[in-house]
């Protein structure tokens, strides 16, 4: 894919191409010119401008603050990305394929690209055009539904145990909670919010009260 469909895919034009081209270049294909810099300023664009679309919703801090991890975390730019066609575009060591942490960072690093590009109204047009606000739409909260059921039938309410895991570069956490005597685990960046391993292990500890009702 040349740069020209992505540009079209994008919906912006760039002054220069250098930047496109740098914000679509893995470091496993150069040390020195790649996206990683524009990755974290990307992700600090992303956040200010999910936070100015979402800040009136009238909700609480903490319910905004969910919103938009839930806007920002890779589960939602993967497909974002993957729309736009930024996975396919990617400058890569052919080595370089299990990467998955790429494809959600490729459209922080051009969202980076189009504000140095074009500045903040070029971005603001991009990220508010393609970026999926409807993900953080009355996330499912798994973890009160799992509380309210055990202390309507008088059980006691699981205990979250949460262990780091994975690396200083890539810290992730392992989640358990034992509800019946069934241990559920999940692995996860984060302990808690809408996509943490608390609601994860919750959820998975729903379906299996639901199954488990459903063959008695």
């Amino acid at each position: 894919m040349s740069l020209e469909d992505i540009e079209r895919n994008l919906g912006y034009t760039f002054k220069d191409k250098n930047l496109l081209k740098r914000a679509l270049t893995l470091s496993s294909a150069d040390n020195q010119n790649n996206n990683q810099t524009l990755e974290f300023f990307g992700d600090a664009i992303l956040e200010f401008l999910v936070s100015e679309k979402i800040y009136d919703q009238n909700e609480s801090e903490g319910s905004l603050t969910e919103k938009r991890k839930a806007l920002v975390a890779d589960s939602a730019l993967t497909p974002v990305s993957i729309k736009l066609g930024l996975d396919k575009a990617l400058i890569r060591n052919p080595y370089d394929t299990n990467n998955k942490k790429a494809v959600p960072s490729a459209y922080e690093a051009v969202t980076a690209a189009i504000y140095l590009d074009g500045g903040i109204e070029e971005a603001r047009k991009f990220v508010y055009s393609t970026l999926n606000f409807k993900v953080a739409e009355k996330p499912k909260n798994y973890k009160g539904e799992l509380q309210e059921y055990l202390q309507g039938i008088g059980e006691p309410v699981p205990e979250y145990n949460a262990q780091p895991v994975g690396t200083p570069q890539n810290r992730k956490y392992s989640v358990s909670i034992t509800v019946f005597g069934q241990t559920f685990t999940a692995e996860t960046q984060s302990k808690k919010g809408a996509s943490g391993g608390e609601q994860l292990v919750a959820k998975a500890a729903l379906e299996w009260i639901k199954a488990n009702k459903q063959q008695n």
